[in-house]
């Protein structure tokens, strides 16, 4: 359910580009340093926006390394170490975490319940620091249990669940930027999840596994209406952005809210057949 918030490249500048992967390297830098090899693994650029736009909003004191990785073993390059992106490292090991148990729950996928196992072992860390979220994470993907057991259909409903989990990664404290953050994070929660299940609904229904979309696939307007919707969760989740007071880094962050998050999706309607691959 990740790897929905890209970067459109092409529209970027050199310059604007090498500073958002500075962003996406020390990203995977924090998740190295706390978690080893096992937390790269989680490393997406749905986290790395999160790390970018609170960066952008708080500018915290940076670290700015130059460096070789595995990656990039020939050729060095910077990366943007800082509070935010020690933050998203953990909320990236949070939220695989309990993506890897409910993959487990309902596919059965072996994979999954390894890498949960594993993630487990390196976690105190978040257990730590972050106990309330790590309650909230449960309490809401119980609530998703739920809704899949009882073959919910209220995609409304269901997307909103996620997006309360996304809601709260986006917090990172109390303050008067609070209910913005969660405004925009709950959007972009809820667009994720739809998007998802639109990708996932040929799959899941040659498994007869759940997806919310279900009874809907086949009405005329369908795909018409799930672009709607997802234009709106983006057009409430830009709302929201423009409401906060950034200064730096604009251009990036306006590339992934107003173009990038539809790259994916594009992805996702040249698989369907929709649209031409040109």
């Amino acid at each position: 359910m990740f790897g929905y918030v890209l970067v459109s490249a092409q529209q970027l500048s050199e310059e604007e580009m090498n500073c958002y992967r500075s962003h996406y390297c020390g990203l995977c830098r924090s998740l190295k340093k706390h978690y080893g090899f096992v937390g790269q693994m989680t490393l997406t650029f749905d986290l790395t926006f999160l790390s970018l736009i609170l960066s952008s909003l708080y500018e915290p004191k940076c670290e700015i390394k130059c460096t070789n990785c595995i990656a990039h073993p020939f050729k060095k390059h910077e990366e943007n170490l800082n509070e935010f992106s020690e933050y998203a490292a953990d909320m990236s090991i949070l939220l695989t975490y309990y993506k890897c148990l409910d993959d487990w729950e309902d596919d059965r996928k072996f994979k999954q319940l390894v890498l949960s196992k594993l993630l487990k072992s390196k976690s105190k860390r978040v257990r730590k620091l972050y106990s309330e979220k790590i309650e909230f994470v449960r309490e809401k993907l119980s609530e998703l249990n739920v809704c899949e057991k009882e073959n919910e259909t209220d995609i409304d409903k269901v997307s909103g669940i996620f997006g309360k989990i996304m809601e709260e990664m986006f917090v990172y404290k109390k303050d008067e930027w609070e209910p913005v953050l969660r405004r925009l994070g709950f959007f972009l929660g809820k667009y994720i999840y739809i998007l998802d299940a639109y990708e996932d609904y040929e799959e899941d229904l040659k498994k007869n596994s759940y997806n919310p979309l279900k009874g809907k696939y086949d009405e005329e307007s369908f795909d018409e209406n799930i672009e709607k919707i997802l234009t709106l969760m983006m057009s409430e989740c830009a709302r929201a952005y423009e409401f906060l007071p950034i200064v730096e880094n604009t251009a990036i962050l306006k590339n992934i809210i107003y173009s990038g998050v539809w790259l994916r999706y594009e992805e996702v309607l040249k698989k369907k057949g929709k649209i031409k691959d040109n």
